[in-house]
């Protein structure tokens, strides 16, 4: 049978063909892209003279199947994964970073790359060219153009083994997630859940053979509302200290270990390139510029938080001890504690909102937001194959009805499926030769499945989440340069979650939620008293998760931005990291590190802060929107040219000042927050 990845794709639209496509036609097909890779850069190298275009251009486009092939195998490898992809992964990651050295590493591709950059004053190049060219540049530099052949050597050896330590670290948090079940057998353990809830783990249970049973995993649908709504104690702590010792219980599945091998690795790969720490190497791309100003940055927000979050805390626990006679909350409480509070407080709480957001209404929602925003419609195309049954494919088009982007939807988890939310490309976009190769986008989630007698029915909190996707989804859909390598979400790190974040704004406005909040059985909008309420109650316990967010930060620049050699106890050293932001008792045994996906397995290590950071652009950028109105079009136009279309074609700075007439303050942030 032929490989469906070595022929030109006969499917819509161009997309994937995963209807085709088997685990054994990968490795095939990406050392066949490799070698064209590789024909690719010899013929750039048997150019007589080095010019922008022959050289720079030309290194944009080389790898085209290479790069198709490796981001379905890499995406099917987080979303529908198995024992047979995960060992490929192992296979086939040291054979694309090897492939990757080969080309940075390669003396005599540099020495063209350098010669153009040489000449960059005298090309008349447009701000985009100006910008390839320099990343080109930068990219050889920063991974070792200029090291000897025994340092070139270290740094292949390096990148084979942190390559191969990132998926051992995700395989061992996956396998950790799908093998922890909790059985309930009486219904009194759980008093509080709701019945949508209840039903919930009773699926779960059935699916998982224990039929008249309750059962609780720790994905987020079955974990969050547990934690939130249990009032029995016991099961709370039975699940917190499930997911709170995730990959270090000292098994095979320990990731303590990969954690001081992947830090040192990275220490080392930073020294050997003239850096001072790893934190250092990445924020020098970043618009942070050093890890003394991220550390700045977060601690000013904690100094402002912190306050807060000690008169939230006191408040919670005074609540806890009135209402049960608790001494003092434990990090199991929380959830439950606050979620008591808010509906005391507000008459507000997720079981409230539910019935008001079906994710298919959501998701129309979703679709009508961005359709009066930036014009754009989505149709459903089922000819569109996908990769697994509950995944849903669309075409996108402009409002000229012109072809955009192809969009899959991946909502409910399964085993195969790593935990969490995430927007992801399977092909990115570019022009060349009149041609403009329009994107594939994909958003995966991890939302309450339907049960045999309701629809999945989002918490508001998964709106959101929703929300917050999609708008990365729009900054890939959105792209409208010429070089892959700095469209849509190719841009410096603390920039991407603008897009993304901004997009939240509108769950909290009126004008949006009545394009799509209406009561699943009765059809009825949702209140306008309860849209009140989700906006006062915004703030409620922001203190609180504003020192959650910063810890996080605090504790990826703790491992990154020093000698990671003093770390000898991944337990102590976290703790000690977090001690500044910790408002609650630790727990002996209990960590976060060993499952911190995001700086270890996927691209945010020394990047954690983004999140925050790209909270004061957002905060500022949606203040334009409502001084103007949600869906001003003059500044909806303004936003998709220059943030969402823009991509990285210019620096991010640039960008922002050219949409908000003004660099960025933090004051919107911190009076959004509450905190002043």
């Amino acid at each position: 049978m032929k490989n469906p990845l070595l022929n030109t794709f006969q499917t819509p639209r161009d997309t994937a063909p995963f209807d085709q496509i088997k685990t054994e036609h990968f490795l095939p097909a990406i050392k066949e892209g490799i070698k064209l890779a590789q024909k690719d850069i010899e013929n750039i190298k048997s150019e007589p003279l080095p010019t922008f275009q022959n050289t720079i251009e030309a290194l944009d486009r080389v790898g085209k199947q290479l790069s198709r092939a490796s981001s379905i195998f890499f995406n099917l490898n987080s979303a529908e994964t198995n024992d047979e992809i995960q060992k490929l992964a192992r296979e086939i990651a040291p054979l694309l970073t090897e492939h990757s050295n080969n080309i940075l590493l390669d003396s005599e591709l540099f020495e063209r790359v350098k010669q153009v950059f040489g000449q960059k004053n005298d090309l008349s190049l447009s701000p985009e060219q100006q910008m390839l060219l320099e990343k080109t540049y930068k990219s050889f530099v920063r991974n070792g153009a200029g090291l000897d052949k025994d340092q070139s050597e270290k740094l292949r050896e390096i990148d084979q083994k942190l390559a191969q330590l990132s998926l051992k670290f995700g395989e061992n948090v996956l396998a950790e997630t799908n093998k922890f079940l909790h059985v309930v057998t009486t219904e009194e353990e759980l008093e509080g859940l709701p019945d949508s809830i209840k039903d919930a783990a009773a699926a779960l249970a059935e699916e998982k053979g224990h039929e008249g049973s309750w059962a609780f995993s720790l994905e987020y649908p079955s974990y969050i509302p547990a934690m939130t709504y249990a009032a029995n104690r016991e099961l709370r702590k039975t699940l917190f200290m499930a997911s709170g010792t995730k990959s270090c219980k000292g098994d095979e599945l320990d990731n303590r270990e990969n954690i001081k091998e992947i830090i040192k690795l990275r220490f080392d790969r930073a020294q050997l390139l003239g850096y001072k720490s790893h934190a250092h190497f990445v924020l020098e791309e970043r618009m942070a510029k050093t890890p003394e100003e991220v550390t700045n940055f977060l601690t000013n927000l904690l100094e402002k938080a912190r306050p807060r979050a000690e008169e939230e805390m006191k408040e919670l626990s005074d609540f806890a001890q009135k209402k049960d006679g608790l001494d003092r909350i434990e990090k199991w409480d929380y959830a439950y504690y606050a979620e008591l509070l808010k509906k005391e407080k507000f008459s507000l709480d997720d079981e409230l909102l539910r019935p008001y957001f079906e994710l298919n209404k959501v998701v129309d929602g979703v679709f009508q937001t961005a359709e009066r925003l930036y014009g754009i419609t989505f149709k459903e195309n089922p000819k569109i194959p996908v990769y697994q049954s509950d995944v849903k494919a669309y075409e996108v088009f402009d409002k000229d009805d012109e072809f955009l982007s192809v969009f899959y939807a991946d909502f409910f988890p399964r085993a195969g499926k790593r935990i969490g939310a995430w927007m992801t490309s399977f092909k990115g976009q570019s022009r060349f030769d009149g041609k403009n190769e329009r994107p594939h986008i994909s958003i995966v989630c991890n939302f309450t499945k339907p049960s045999k007698t309701r629809p999945s029915l989002l918490t508001f909190n998964e709106v959101t989440t929703l929300f917050h996707e999609f708008g990365h989804a729009l900054h890939g859909m959105m792209a409208n340069g010429s070089y892959e390598s700095l469209t849509g979400t190719s841009v410096y790190w603390d920039f991407v979650e603008l897009p993304s974040q901004i997009f939240e704004n509108w769950c909290y406005e009126k004008e949006c939620l009545d394009l799509f909040a209406s009561h699943f059985e009765t059809e009825k909008k949702i209140p306008e008293e309860y849209i009140e309420k989700i906006k006062a109650s915004a703030n409620f316990q922001q203190g609180y998760q504003t020192l959650r967010q910063l810890s996080f930060g605090l504790l990826d620049m703790a491992y990154h931005a020093q000698d990671p050699s003093r770390i000898k106890d991944i337990e102590e050293f976290e703790k000690e990291s977090m001690e500044k932001t910790n408002l609650l008792p630790d727990v002996k045994g209990t960590m976060m590190s060993p499952a911190f996906s995001h700086i270890f397995q996927g691209g945010y290590s020394s990047g954690y802060y983004s999140y925050k950071w790209a909270e004061v652009l957002d905060a500022d950028a949606f203040e334009l929107f409502q001084e103007n109105g949600i869906f001003d079009q003059e500044t909806a136009d303004s936003f998709l040219k220059n943030i969402l279309s823009a991509g990285g074609s210019e620096h991010p700075s640039i960008l922002y000042k050219r949409f908000r007439g003004r660099e960025p303050k933090e004051d919107a942030l911190l009076k959004r927050a509450g905190l002043v």
